[in-house]
């Protein structure tokens, strides 16, 4: 049995999912909240913000919390904020966690603040309630919206035929805790979920978006992700599908167009780029020369390492 302890990263493919398809996480897992929200207005993910408001050494590590000014279809087209929790795993103070963070942004905003929290944890008793605190005849109470992601779990067809991305993305999240600690499971869930992913029919952006979501959730060992990797180029050269896996596509659609081989080659540096800065934070100005200067096999070597390394010098030794 191999352990997936170290390799499941649940931050970045949810924090990713969230930045680029919110409409869509809003209407799949808060659709009263979603439809009393002007999605014709511009919204902005305010993380800086949110990282002053709350440092992480407040709390310890989180797996995702965002903030997001919104704009609400009723009253004057009134701007208020969305704060989003995702919590992976059982925490005895959420509900006051909660609470803090539902403060300290309407006290820095002095604006209308929804908090909604997804448990993404795999405890199905687990699941806090609002927070309450009452003395001297004094009473305090949050009562926050939650989704819980284990109650998914019967509901597998659904949400593969779901029209809503995050259909995928929830069987993606269910499977990826199904599989911890089997590695061969895990590859044949992360084969048909790309598979299933291929006849959906979304426009080319959607896919790829949703790609790298489910590539991310469902690490698998180096070994076994070349072998995923050779068994899709051989489906799309049967099929002629119009991507391969996550990182070679987006190598495609990031890289310049200079020659086949040079274009593949720059835009795998770039998506490397990309997924460092996700993990580690803004790169400095020499890390990103060796990355733009590297070869193809020293990139490949720091891309299977992304996910296991706890420090951008572990990527790279």
């Amino acid at each position: 049995m191999e352990s997936h302890a170290r390799r499941d990263d649940y931050d970045s493919p949810w924090k990713e999912a969230i930045e680029e398809m919110l409409p869509d996480f809003m209407a799949f897992y808060f659709p009263k909240a979603c439809r009393a929200i002007d999605w014709g207005k511009p919204h902005r993910f305010l993380d800086q913000e949110l990282q002053k408001i709350v440092p992480a050494s407040d709390t310890g590590r989180r797996v995702v919390d965002k903030l997001v000014e919104v704009a609400m279809r009723r009253g004057g087209h009134q701007w208020v904020h969305l704060h989003i929790e995702i919590q992976s795993h059982r925490e005895g103070d959420f509900a006051e966690r909660m609470m803090v963070y539902h403060y300290r942004i309407f006290d820095r905003f002095r604006r209308p603040v929804a908090s909604l929290a997804m448990l993404a944890d795999g405890e199905a008793g687990w699941r806090p309630g609002p927070y309450q605190q009452s003395v001297l005849g004094c009473r305090w109470m949050l009562d926050f919206p939650s989704v819980k992601l284990l109650d998914y779990r019967r509901s597998s067809a659904a949400l593969a035929r779901h029209d809503n991305p995050f259909g995928l993305v929830t069987l993606a999240h269910l499977r990826t805790r199904g599989t911890r600690g089997h590695s061969a499971r895990r590859y044949r869930a992360k084969y048909r979920m790309i598979r299933l992913l291929h006849g959906q029919g979304w426009e080319k952006r959607r896919i790829i978006q949703l790609l790298r979501i489910i590539d991310w959730l469902m690490a698998l060992p180096p070994h076994l992700e070349q072998s995923l990797r050779r068994r899709l180029v051989a489906v799309e050269g049967e099929r002629h599908m119009q991507y391969i896996t996550s990182f070679e596509r987006l190598a495609r659609e990031e890289g310049v167009q200079q020659g086949r081989h040079q274009g593949l080659q720059q835009g795998r540096a770039e998506l490397l780029i990309h997924m460092l800065a996700h993990r580690f934070g803004p790169l400095p100005t020499e890390v990103r020369q060796r990355l733009e200067r590297a070869g193809a096999e020293e990139i490949q070597v720091w891309a299977d390492r992304v996910l296991d390394a706890d420090s951008l010098d572990q990527v790279l030794r």
